[in-house]
């Protein structure tokens, strides 16, 4: 999908919940691969909360911030949660302008009063026939469930960050799946997008999430650079963005490398990472300007700690794919939607890459980023790291000469 089909698809889902109606929210089959219909809680009617456990007839919640939760002195359903995907449940609620609370009209004026800001605490009853959520402060980019994707919703449509949804369950009582709630969607008239779709249309649009910390001079042996620290979640290490002379002047030579401690660090000689990082340097030195964003990913995604435990499978007989994947992971589970983001931050809309891999071309290509052409950065193979660029070749399909 284009970066364009992306931004359309969730602009419309948007257009129809301002309207008031409700979409289908999907995420990924590695999590529960289920379905929720989502409505904004500044749009909540009888009818729609009704069309909502009609067809979807699992149990209704209230996705919200924190800052809404805390502000209404919502507190945990229960001191420990043991839900398997880390539900942030609180006590449930009824607004005391109801009746029995329970009819869809009832629960339509709950929502209604957990999405006014004038609300107090003493507006609601406890325990209710409402089930507030409280969506992570970073949204789908700190965890990927529909809380977090339908307050996202709220924020991106400018509506108060409190939404309501419902899982989908087929007529038969079991859960519906993809190809079920396509038909769902296409039977009531709802638009369906992914949480991937919301993921990505916020790299593309919504840089609020990046909060530059630092800018400093960084003189290195290859030249004189500046160097500016990103923080995107506070708990995550700082993403770094290296640059050196005027990047304004577009397509910049650019090299969106990720962290390895041992090769970029120590020198190691199982990989290539510390090599590439220095002939990029280089290049952007004696070019006059570009810029390496250095991303936090290290072991393709899987940390340092199960990188050396990769490490050793590899030394079984394992290669860096087979690794990975004995451990439980993807080959590569790295993704580029920050890099996308911080190089719209900084206004770049067009780079020549350097990199041997085409799936960082696709992907940064698919964010909305203008890849004008690719420059190979390719070194030369070693004893110990030909069995590693080998399965690149083979396997990644990085762009190399024969490795041998």
């Amino acid at each position: 999908m284009t970066s364009q089909e992306i931004l359309t698809k969730v602009e419309n889902a948007l257009t129809e919940l301002k309207k008031g109606n409700l979409i289908i929210v999907t995420d990924s089959p590695e999590r529960e691969s289920e379905g929720d219909m989502v409505g904004l809680a500044d749009f909540a009617t009888g009818e729609t909360v009704n069309k909502m456990i009609t067809h979807a007839r699992c149990l209704l919640c209230a996705p919200m911030t924190r800052d809404y939760a805390d502000h209404l002195h919502l507190s945990k359903m229960v001191p420990n949660g043991e839900d398997a995907f880390g539900t942030a449940f609180t006590i449930s609620t009824d607004a005391k302008s109801t009746t029995t609370g329970i009819s869809a009209f009832d629960r339509a004026k709950t929502i209604q009063q957990l999405a006014d800001p004038k609300s107090t605490y003493d507006d609601f009853y406890h325990p209710g026939h409402v089930f507030p959520l409280i969506a992570a402060d970073n949204g789908v980019f700190e965890r990927t469930g529909h809380t977090e994707a339908s307050v996202d919703l709220a924020k991106l449509a400018g509506c108060d960050p409190v939404a309501y949804i419902c899982e989908v369950v087929k007529k038969d009582g079991t859960m519906a799946r993809l190809k079920d709630l396509r038909v769902i969607a296409e039977e009531n008239d709802l638009q369906l997008i992914t949480i991937e779709d919301i993921i990505k249309y916020r790299y593309m649009q919504d840089q609020s999430f990046i909060d530059q910390i630092a800018e400093v001079k960084l003189p290195t042996r290859y030249g004189d650079f500046k160097m500016k620290a990103f923080q995107i979640n506070k708990t995550d290490e700082p993403t770094l963005f290296i640059y050196k002379g005027d990047i304004t002047k577009q397509p910049i030579l650019f090299r969106m490398h990720s962290e390895c401690l041992t090769g970029d660090v120590f020198g190691s000689k199982r990989c290539d990472c510390g090599e590439q990082l220095q002939t990029s340097l280089k290049r952007i030195a004696e070019t006059g300007s570009g810029a390496v964003l250095y991303l936090r990913q290290e072991g393709r995604g899987i940390g340092l700690a199960n990188k050396l435990k990769a490490y050793e499978l590899q030394e079984q007989g394992y290669d860096t794919v087979e690794a990975n994947v004995k451990l439980g992971f993807k080959p590569d589970q790295r993704e580029y939607g920050i890099a996308a983001a911080i190089l719209k931050h900084e206004n770049i809309e067009s780079v020549d890459l350097m990199t041997n891999n085409p799936d960082k071309v696709a992907k940064l290509t698919e964010l909305g980023i203008d890849v004008d052409q690719r420059v190979p950065l390719e070194t030369r193979p070693t004893k110990e790291n030909i069995k590693y660029l080998e399965t690149k070749k083979m396997k990644f399909h990085h762009l190399l000469r024969e490795v041998n």
